[in-house]
């Protein structure tokens, strides 16, 4: 489970990334705390940021439990592509939403990928008592 602990906190570890990005955009538009309106570019990071939190609240514990009643190695390229995907959502949230598309449907495969192994997986070890 060491390989999946360390997808996760890259998988963490870019959320930060991406919250940083969005402080320096909440300068560069003008955008004072607590607002999260009035310039579209910054609307843009904050709201990449958001979806990705949104991602990470069915992520961690998918991909943990995958990981521990399904396949290790399955959770782990899962988590991978759900690294990447996140990352190319945001470049592409960024420069043009309608273009997010497939960072979006990227990460939802992995997430859902992640579930269903995490529920199949967990049946099957309770169904073995």
């Amino acid at each position: 489970m060491a390989y999946v602990t360390i997808v996760v906190m890259l998988a963490l570890a870019e959320y930060l990334y991406f919250g940083v990005a969005v402080g320096r955009a909440r300068g560069r538009h003008g955008v004072a705390a607590p607002a999260v309106t009035g310039d579209e570019k910054f609307e843009r990071f904050h709201r990449a940021h958001q979806n990705t939190l949104e991602q990470l609240v069915v992520f961690v514990p998918a991909i943990y439990a995958a990981g521990y009643f399904a396949n290790q190695w399955l959770a782990v390229v899962m988590g991978i592509v759900f690294v990447l995907a996140r990352a190319h959502y945001f470049r592409s949230y960024i420069a043009d939403p309608e273009r997010r598309g497939a960072g979006m449907i990227g990460s939802m495969v992995a997430v859902v990928t992640l579930l269903a192994a995490a529920l199949v997986g967990a049946v099957r070890y309770a169904l073995a008592g």
